[in-house]
């Protein structure tokens, strides 16, 4: 098969336990690059998250932020938005808030990060893993009219599938994946890494069975199982492994570069 276009997860996948990509990932984004094949990220952070990845690894690609909410190109423009009210957000927050639960919660709005405590020890780790920083406030610091990428709750891991469970229940209306044993990300109904990289594939005029991608958690599991040329990374779950059988070696093992050097798209 001549694949045409690889798409990457960036937490479990592209990047390593450190938070770094490796040195054979680069390269192989540069030789994708060489032969005019796209290399997309395909995350669940925000465009904030991603832009010190660029500058640190002087590459810029499209990106697919808040699991397919937002999509840009490679020159940072909107192609694609699809989030939810400030009104749907607030309702969010308010039935956290009224039901206790065991987590910290986040709004997400192109590259706004509000978050209700600044100092919870979840948002500093997360502000350290992903070079950006958030802004401690409310939903009604939102303008009117913006929309809303995604709220994301971080929880106590103990309490991740009640917390889960329940907001499922309460809005059915809504896209909910959980994207780490702690991370339940909330975003419009429809969304999917999956609806991403169908509307990219078909705007650029590929096909899916041309189409690579690598992932290591849940959230991915939608667009492993749409592209032609799936990976999934040896750290993920054994469950997901089950579903998804071409398992590559995992993100501090050069995972990605032996995937495509597997398929002969990188030397």
């Amino acid at each position: 098969m001549d694949y045409k276009i690889v798409f990457s997860d960036v937490d479990g996948t592209l990047l390593n336990q450190k938070h770094r990509m490796l040195d054979k990932t680069v390269d192989s984004i540069r030789q994708l690059k060489e032969k005019n094949i796209p290399f997309v990220i395909v995350t669940a952070r925000g465009p904030s998250g991603i832009y010190p990845i660029f500058r640190r690894y002087r590459f810029v690609c499209p990106m697919v932020c808040y699991s397919g909410a937002l999509i840009l190109d490679e020159e940072g423009k909107v192609i694609h938005a699809s989030g939810f009210s400030k009104g749907t957000a607030k309702a969010i927050v308010e039935f956290i808030e009224k039901e206790k639960f065991d987590c910290t919660w986040n709004i997400y709005s192109m590259n706004s990060w509000i978050v209700n405590n600044k100092k919870d020890p979840r948002v500093m780790r997360e502000e350290a893993i992903v070079e950006a920083e958030s802004e401690e406030g409310s939903v009604d610091d939102l303008p009117e009219g913006v929309s809303v990428g995604k709220v994301l709750c971080m929880c106590n891991p103990k309490h991740t599938d009640a917390i889960e469970e329940a907001l499922k229940a309460k809005f059915p209306c809504l896209s909910i994946v959980r994207s780490s044993d702690i991370l339940i990300e909330i975003m419009n109904k429809g969304i999917s890494k999956s609806d991403a990289i169908k509307f990219l594939c078909e705007k650029w005029g590929i096909a899916l069975e041309e189409s690579v991608a690598f992932g290591d958690h849940y959230n991915d599991l939608s667009m492993l199982e749409t592209v032609g040329m799936p990976f999934i990374m040896e750290n993920g779950p054994e469950e997901l492994k089950v579903k998804i059988k071409n398992v590559t070696f995992n993100n501090d093992s050069d995972g990605i570069y032996y995937g495509l050097k597997k398929i002969g798209l990188v030397d």
